[in-house]
């Protein structure tokens, strides 16, 4: 699954020990960093600070696309990247090129040497709802090691989440019953960007995609039908013609299909077509001279291919005078002979009223010729959808039963980076904060553990952190949850049910459990949104969802802000 790139790209294979269904990423490796992780490794190394323990968090600020929730993805990669963390001799030999020629050999050998057994990962499972500030990850170990470690992890947690997120927001307006199909592979920002897209949307509840090579590496299912360019490569039904081989003889016709059942005699799919279509004008209400022979004879083509799977692009001339009209005329002929069209797809127009006037056809059809399963057949819509496009189909009325997304969902258009950060905490038991003018800005320092708290109904109400040594919350057990920098912002819960949120995953060089498959990560994001109130996953004007800190916590931080803050002097 390597990038396309201008120069080799070293195969990396995870260890067989890793339960996984697939191997990691050839290039996430510990050269995939910003430079200057690198050179703050050196100069902790030469400050002799290389066993100085650490702790950092690596979270968000603020949830994507107006939103109050994110749905947490890319630990499994995150994983692996740290099962198989290793300097190799290549990046030794490049870091010394790149590096300034004062830098001592011996910190050359240290990267090269490095283990990472010290370093310990906390995470919330992946596929969960997560709210900002909360740390995601909580990694703890020596200060120069698990600083290498900050743009890699981040890369790889911050669009996975932030694809992840988006998907699940179109899944919620297009409603449960539809289906969503990711068709984005050729928008995507290169090739392992669609592969991450491809992966993550199903994750967030898309139920395929069309990109081929996702679903061998993690077994989604694929899609797909067929182009304009197809239907435009068909001039005439001349191009179905009997083609005459070099003896003279008649081959068989590109458009001889056998029937289901009775295998053993082939039926001419054109001619029967074309009877459909005079058949039919009145019926639908259309011109038999408007209906283009070209699409006719593309259907045909594509029929006789696939007679189990025919679903046609309706859209290339004129939906209603041509596109399923001569659609309907192949799908009766099929349905002579023992088959059953998939739908259409529409790529252009207005997606509602034409869905619903395809229905309509469908019914009629049905109707007339007693035809019960050709009202129910799909009507796919493509076209640039966006998750707005999804909530005025629904005020409209339609009657669409798959959609298929892809720039608008791939490329995050309405927000293209989540803003996951990686931020120091404690070293060897000293809590660290950084102050900043922009509250948003500032971090909780110290150690700290994640609980969920939720009500009597079911739901999630506050998500609540703490340091480490203070007692957990229990159920029926009043709490007092406060906003980490606003005092007036407080409230005491009763939970009737308390979550940890973080779990160990990585301790003494590997990781704790095996690595759940990309099918149950995506039930823990299904479990994890119907745990939230409607109010919270609304597209307008959401509710805000608490995210608290104990009365302990509070002080804490507050007195180790006034510590730190600088005191000013007026004269």
């Amino acid at each position: 699954m390597n990038s396309v790139n201008d120069g080799p790209v070293e195969i990396r294979r995870t260890p067989s020990t890793l339960s996984s269904s697939e191997d990691q990423n050839g290039v996430v490796q510990p050269l995939l960093t910003d430079l200057y992780q690198i050179t703050m490794a050196y100069a902790h190394w030469k400050s002799e600070k290389r066993t100085d323990i650490a702790v950092f968090d690596l979270y968000f600020r603020k949830s994507p696309f107006k939103g109050e929730f994110t749905i947490f993805a890319g630990l499994n990669e995150c994983l692996k990247f740290l099962n198989n963390y290793t300097f190799t001799e290549t990046d030794i030999n490049y870091l010394r090129k790149i590096m300034p020629p004062h830098i001592e050999e011996d910190f050359f050998s240290y990267l090269q040497n490095l283990e990472i057994g010290q370093v310990s990962v906390y995470a919330i499972p992946e596929g969960s709802v997560v709210f900002p500030r909360v740390p995601l990850l909580r990694i703890e170990g020596p200060l120069p090691i698990v600083q290498l470690l900050e743009t890699t992890l981040l890369t790889l947690v911050n669009y996975a989440s932030l694809v992840a997120t988006n998907a699940a927001r179109f899944r919620m307006a297009a409603g449960p019953d539809k289906k969503l199909l990711e068709f984005g592979l050729r928008r995507a920002q290169g090739p392992d960007g669609g592969l991450s897209a491809s992966k993550y949307c199903y994750i967030g509840g898309f139920d395929g995609t069309s990109n081929v090579l996702a679903g061998k590496l993690f077994n989604i299912p694929v899609k797909g039908t067929h182009a304009h360019a197809f239907v435009t490569s068909f001039q005439s039904l001349d191009d179905l013609t009997n083609k005459v081989t070099e003896n003279g003889k008649l081959s068989t016709s590109q458009c001889m299909l056998p029937h289901a059942i009775h295998k053993d005699q082939l039926h001419d799919l054109s001619a029967m077509s074309q009877a459909w279509l005079a058949k039919i004008e009145s019926l639908l209400g259309f011109l038999k001279e408007e209906a283009h022979e070209g699409e006719l004879a593309a259907f045909i083509s594509y029929a006789t291919a696939f007679p189990s799977g025919f679903l046609a692009l309706v859209d290339t001339y004129d939906v209603l005078r041509s596109g399923l009209p001569n659609f309907c005329a192949v799908a009766l002929a099929l349905n002579d002979l023992g088959y059953k069209a998939l739908g259409i797809r529409l790529d252009s127009g207005d997606l509602a009223y034409l869905s619903n006037s395809t229905r309509q056809m469908y019914r009629d059809v049905a109707k007339e010729y007693n035809i019960p399963w050709f009202a129910k057949m799909s009507i796919v819509a493509s076209n640039d959808i966006n998750e707005e496009t999804l909530h005025s189909l629904n005020q409209q009325g339609h009657c669409i039963d798959t959609y298929g997304i892809g720039t608008h969902l791939v490329t995050c258009q309405r927000q293209p980076a989540l803003g996951c950060v990686f931020k120091l905490v404690e070293v060897n038991g000293i809590a660290r904060m950084k102050l900043s003018q922009d509250i948003e800005k500032m971090t909780l320092p110290g150690k700290k553990d994640v609980y969920r708290l939720f009500g009597n109904d079911g739901h999630a109400l506050v998500d609540l952190m703490q340091r480490v040594e203070e007692e957990p919350p229990a159920a029926g057990k009043k709490m007092l949850c406060r906003h980490p920098f606003e005092e007036s912002k407080r409230a005491y819960v009763i939970p009737a049910r308390v979550e940890s949120m973080l779990k160990l995953c990585w301790h003494n060089g590997k990781i704790c459990e095996p690595l759940k498959s990309l099918q149950e990560i995506r039930v823990t994001a299904e479990k994890s949104l119907a745990s939230l109130r409607a109010d919270h996953k609304r597209a307008l004007n959401p509710t805000p969802y608490k995210v608290s800190v104990t009365g302990p916590l509070y002080q804490f931080t507050h007195d180790l802000w006034l510590q730190n803050a600088p005191i000013g002097e007026l004269s």
